[in-house]
């Protein structure tokens, strides 16, 4: 989905006060935003049935900085890595509760300018989510309100990537059916 040399295939998230966009040396930096800055897929993507890989890693600040808006039943949905403040994971918004509030709410710790392995697998009515092979988020959605967290994050739908108030980076961002 990313070539490592251009923006082909994304377009810049149209987010208020948005920070700058750029590739280098085969990475997509998301600099950091008052609050987001943001990439979304212009291309086809599936609604379900499907696992996103990408490596991320927060180059500076202390907020989210690769979260995940993706498709989630007629709906969409974000998995929140690092936010409120930099180690809450989980996905926002199930029942009308975003990630800190939910069952799939967790704790992990980022450090600056380290890369993590993420991937997510959405089947239709169970998500899954790991950070270098630790599972992270293990929920079923079937039958249950998936929606995005009030504000710009629904300008990343249908799939797309978002940083808060820290630069992010993205490489290697694939996806399969499954």
């Amino acid at each position: 989905m990313f070539d490592g040399k251009s923006l082909a295939g994304w377009r810049e998230t149209p987010f208020t006060g948005r920070g700058k966009v750029r590739v280098e040396n085969g990475k997509l930096v998301l600099g950091a935003g008052a609050p987001m800055t943001g990439v979304t897929w212009t291309g086809e993507f599936p609604r379900s049935g499907f696992e996103v890989r990408l490596e991320a890693a927060r180059l500076e600040g202390s907020d989210f900085f690769a979260s995940m808006t993706f498709p989630a039943a007629d709906s969409y949905c974000t998995w929140v890595t690092g936010g409120w403040g930099g180690d809450i994971v989980g996905l926002s918004s199930i029942d009308g509760r975003d990630a800190s509030e939910n069952e799939t709410r967790s704790y992990f710790t980022f450090e600056n300018g380290r890369w993590y392995a993420l991937r997510l697998r959405y089947s239709g009515d169970r998500v899954g989510a790991w950070i270098d092979e630790r599972q992270i988020v293990d929920v079923e959605i079937g039958g249950r309100a998936i929606s995005l967290r009030y504000g710009e994050i629904k300008l990343c739908a249908p799939f797309g990537f978002a940083s808060y108030g820290s630069t992010g980076a993205l490489r290697k961002i694939e996806y399969r059916a499954v």
